[in-house]
């Protein structure tokens, strides 16, 4: 699933962006040394060869690109072309978390017919999420030179042309490896369609078009669980990957002859030296690895929940028809409501303050889910689901801002471990489950939060000893919001 948070998706690709240096021109004074003078001409001269180096082996701009850039004439609310872009993504959300999450709701279905352990079955899901999570740097630098309009129509296409041919895989082992290739397909969306969005898109319209391309994503994610559900439980697994398979396509058509041609695209090298040095920044940064593995721990939390409920209510005591316990997944509609209300959560007690509150609030959902009541199991799916979304919302939002440069490749970063840790959660959760029914799966998610409450006291404790040595040396500043 991509939560609407998708806080969690990829910002506009920076580490790779050589702007043109600029050199002040200004008179000098008498007072200033011909020496330093004559260091900070040579200086400059060297930057500007360095550039014009670089830009020799970049496509030549148009004049009509320098005059469109120049004008600023990116869509703006009212235009046909904004209304379109806005409807493309859209649809292109829609059609990637359709097909991402196709096989989530008919896990107990997969069991039953092909003789599969929980286990066995949840690799069907859980493999889609691990190849998109190996996908998305590649994904991101080949936008970077092909372009993103290109990317993402090949991306979505691929992925859907996959999906036809799922309903006809002979056993499990080919189901997974279609679904590894269907995951790294899609990577090309959310690796992408930000970028698409804020180079196309006027600043001031940016946060609506990206809310409803959240929106799609939030959608897909929901309606491709009940979607292949539903059809599941009357016709069977195949007809229900079919029907999201149809449904996807139909998603991605509407994508590709929607989608206006980017006119603000920049073609540029992909240097992987220059991008495994941004990696590497980023990796040997204490506080964007504590904010990687929160979102990998929540994500964790999520699939071995999601991996597993549908079994827990076709079973004693509960003995729900397949098609209703597909429905379970309308709860997610709670993550909606609950990604807006995290940075209100965030501005009030802070960010660690917000992770505390979503930490405890996701544990709570987890033991109140342990009952053997219908309604104690519903209660905590919706505490575990608001306190999944408040959580990751929080810690995808601190990597955009805690990064200084690379802000596209930290989002990535982010993206990879929040996808590794639904590909490990699901997986762990479902053995659990196999092996000690629910109390099983709980305790993999109870895990995975003593883990983030591990972290966050960390950074907890880290602040405040930071905050009393600088008291005792006299120096500005209290205790970080970090």
């Amino acid at each position: 699933m991509q939560p609407s948070s998708t806080g969690a998706s990829v910002a506009t690709p920076d580490a790779l962006a050589q702007p043109i240096p600029k050199t002040a021109a200004g008179p000098r004074t008498a007072a200033a040394p011909a020496t330093a003078t004559a260091r900070q001409d040579a200086a400059a001269r060297q930057d500007t060869a360095a550039w014009q180096r670089t830009a020799a082996r970049r496509p030549a701009a148009t004049a009509e690109a320098v005059a469109a850039a120049t004008a600023d004439d990116r869509h703006r609310p009212g235009q046909r072309a904004f209304r379109r872009a806005n409807l493309a993504l859209f649809a292109a959300g829609i059609a990637t978390f359709v097909l991402l999450y196709s096989t989530q709701g008919l896990l107990p279905v997969l069991s039953s017919d092909l003789d599969l352990t929980p286990g066995q079955a949840s690799w069907t899901a859980s493999a889609a999420t691990l190849g998109l999570a190996l996908a998305l740097l590649p994904a991101s630098a080949l936008s970077d030179r092909y372009g993103r309009t290109a990317v993402m129509t090949a991306s979505v296409l691929a992925a859907s042309a996959l999906a036809l041919a799922l309903p006809f895989a002979p056993d499990l082992t080919t189901l997974v490896v279609l679904r590894v290739l269907q995951g790294a397909a899609l990577a090309g969306l959310p690796a992408t369609a930000m970028a698409y969005l804020a180079e196309e898109v006027h600043p001031s319209a940016l946060a609506s078009a990206m809310g409803l391309y959240v929106a799609g994503n939030s959608i897909g994610g929901m309606g491709g669980r009940l979607l292949s559900g539903w059809v599941a439980a009357g016709f069977g697994w195949r007809w229900g990957l079919a029907a999201s398979a149809a449904l996807a396509l139909l998603a991605a058509l509407a994508f590709r002859l929607l989608i206006p041609a980017a006119r603000h695209f920049a073609p540029a090298p992909v240097d992987a030296r220059a991008l495994a040095r941004t990696v590497g920044r980023h990796l040997g940064n204490p506080l964007l690895v504590r904010l990687y593995l929160l979102g990998m721990l929540f994500m964790a939390v999520f699939g071995a929940v999601y991996n597993t409920v549908g079994y827990r209510l076709i079973a004693a005591p509960f003995h729900l028809p397949e098609s209703v316990a597909a429905s379970i997944f309308v709860v997610y509609l709670v993550g909606t409501g609950t990604s807006a209300a995290a940075g209100r959560l965030s501005g009030r007690l802070g960010r660690r303050g917000a992770l505390y509150v979503a930490i405890g609030t996701t544990a709570a959902g987890l033991l109140l889910s342990l009952a053997d009541s219908l309604a104690c199991v519903l209660l905590g799916l919706v505490l575990i689901t608001a306190g999944f979304f408040a959580g990751h919302a929080t810690a995808s939002s601190a990597v955009g801002r805690t990064a200084t440069e690379g802000r596209a490749q930290a989002s990535a970063l982010y993206l990879i471990a929040y996808y590794l840790g639904n590909s490990l959660g699901g997986t762990v959760g479902a053995d659990a489950y196999h092996s000690t029914g629910w109390p099983g799966a709980a305790t993999v998610g109870l895990a995975a939060m003593a883990l983030a409450a591990g972290v966050t006291l960390y950074a907890t404790r880290r602040a405040h000893t930071a905050a009393t040595l600088r008291r005792a040396e006299g120096l500005p500043g209290g205790l970080s919001a970090r």
